[in-house]
């Protein structure tokens, strides 16, 4: 476990994201990173086929999600 320096604005912009989703601040985090990475990685997912992949299997790793991928 590290720590992720960002810059003030996108902290709020996480902080206020997290109230809305009912996530903690680093489980907001997490998904933002996760559904990105996801993202660049498949850029021919939309939207909600990478949030359907990522309900479906909310603990699997990265490298987990990626064998899922169609």
């Amino acid at each position: 476990m590290g720590i992720v320096k960002i810059h003030d604005e996108l902290h709020d912009d996480l902080r206020n994201a997290s109230q809305a989703m009912s996530r903690s601040i680093n489980a907001q985090a997490e998904y933002w990173l996760r559904l990105g990475m996801l993202a660049e990685l498949n850029p021919q997912l939309t939207y909600p086929e990478l949030t359907r992949l990522l309900l479906k299997h909310p603990q699997a790793s990265l490298q987990e999600l990626l064998k899922h991928v169609s």
